[in-house]
């Protein structure tokens, strides 16, 4: 089991399983929360917590429509 550990006071801590339901991070254009399937992003190996961001549908959505727009395949 993998999970969080936040000191709250010198005193307690709280620790948090990671799961499939509760990781998420910002859409780092809009800043939307967006669920995060580890699994999925970064299951071949390639990525890294620190180096990845994910994007929110809407987001995601209008870059491959600029893509398109210009000619290019996302």
């Amino acid at each position: 089991m993998f999970y969080v550990k936040e000191p709250i006071n010198d005193a307690m801590e709280v620790t948090i399983e990671i799961n499939d339901e509760n990781v998420f991070c910002r859409c780092p254009v809009c800043g939307k929360e967006v669920s995060v399937n580890l699994e999925d992003i970064l299951g071949d190996g390639h990525g890294d917590l620190f180096g990845t961001s994910v994007m929110c549908e809407d987001c995601s959505r209008e870059l491959m429509e600029a893509g398109d727009e210009d000619g290019f395949e996302a």
